[in-house]
């Protein structure tokens, strides 16, 4: 068995002390009176769209290139993530699933004899039930939701998470099926007005994904989906906190309207090789035909920092958006959280916000 002691991050958003015990599960935590100094110990973060990183492409990769994937994404403190796939053919769709479906496989089988890595939890389909005038980076083979396209979609195994645009015609009994199937509907790359938004959310929908971007804009007299995300207690936003898709001072009004509950932190991450990354004030951030915003290339612990540097958000509050949050969008109550039975998915961090361990199941990863 294992102890770490530390400042706990608690699912409450609150810092206590404590040691903890565990196993590959958390076995003990004994709360301790006194000072809160010391290392923070924080559950893994959860990532919910990770296209690629580290010279991989989630689309076009193996299975072990999603191993090397997984490893490598440890080191910035995520230990569970989805495996994104954009918008592409139906075919080319199907073949990236079934490689992400091998890779879980492999992950379950191996056990203990590879190293420690983050879980692969399932896909999140970004596309193609998408705006074609919210296209982002995505090709033009946005398709409706509904017929053979959703029919195929729903075939898919490993689905956890699919973005939708509201407005497209057949959207919200879509999102009725795609919820009865088990699978979190998020509202995303969409032009929905408020009330189209609004309806997307009626039928089940429980995420909005990248606030902000890929969406129609905000407007005093025109809220439209961005509008509707304020505000809406059923769904949390999904927001890229590299400080360029959404401005600190923008993610700040999005801490005070929504608060800790209400947000999931990602990194939307793309593979840095095939994108250009902007530098100074943008270092981070990909760009794609040295214009558009492409993705980013920061970790979860990028984000987390940029949440408690530059938007003031206290970091006991930071961590249940990067772990507590969505694990709970996910319906999974083995990760995300600090308690006994929950997966031992634990990080050390310093005061100063770096890094200095992280337990996989239980087992140490090295830095």
């Amino acid at each position: 068995m294992t102890r770490l002691g530390g400042v706990i991050a608690c699912e409450d958003g609150s810092l206590r002390p404590a040691t903890v015990s565990f196993g590959n599960r958390i076995e003990a935590v004994d709360w301790l009176s006194g000072p809160r100094d010391g290392d923070l110990v924080f559950p893994g973060f959860i990532d919910l769209q990770v296209s690629g990183g580290f010279g991989i492409n989630v689309a076009q990769a193996s299975a072990e290139d999603l191993a090397r994937l997984a490893e490598a994404l440890t080191h910035g403190g995520t230990t569970s993530f989805l495996a994104a796939l954009i918008t592409a053919p139906l075919d080319r769709i199907k073949r990236a699933h079934a490689t992400v479906v091998r890779a879980m496989e492999a992950e379950a089988e191996s056990g203990e004899r590879r190293s420690p890595a983050a879980a692969i939890l399932g896909v999140h389909l970004e596309g193609p039930f998408i705006s074609p005038r919210c296209l982002g980076i995505h090709p033009a083979l946005n398709l409706e939701p509904r017929g053979d396209a959703l029919e195929r979609v729903l075939g898919q195994k490993a689905l956890r998470l699919l973005t939708i645009a509201p407005e497209l015609d057949g959207a919200c009994d879509a999102i009725r099926r795609l919820v009865a199937r088990g699978v979190v509907v998020s509202l995303g790359h969409s032009h929905a007005t408020a009330d189209e938004a609004q309806r997307g959310l009626a039928a089940g929908a429980r995420m909005f994904t990248h606030l902000f971007n890929a969406m129609r804009p905000l407007h005093h007299r025109d809220p439209g989906i961005v509008g509707a995300a304020l505000r809406a207690p059923s769904a949390m936003v999904a927001v890229i906190a590299d400080g360029v898709h959404v401005h600190p001072e923008i993610l700040q009004i999005v801490y005070r309207l929504r608060g800790a509950d209400g947000i999931i932190l990602t990194t939307d991450r793309v593979d840095d090789t095939r994108s250009e990354s902007q530098g100074g004030a943008a270092a981070g951030t990909a760009v794609f035909d040295g214009e558009r915003l492409a993705g980013s290339t920061i970790s979860m612990l990028d984000a987390v920092r940029t949440m408690v540097r530059r938007v003031g958000v206290p970091i006991g509050e930071v961590a249940r958006m990067a772990a507590g949050n969505p694990a709970r969008v996910l319906g999974l109550d083995d990760r995300g959280r600090i308690a006994v039975g929950a997966r031992a998915d634990l990080l050390v961090i310093s005061r100063a916000l770096e890094l200095k361990a992280v337990f996989i199941g239980g087992r140490e990863v090295k830095l």
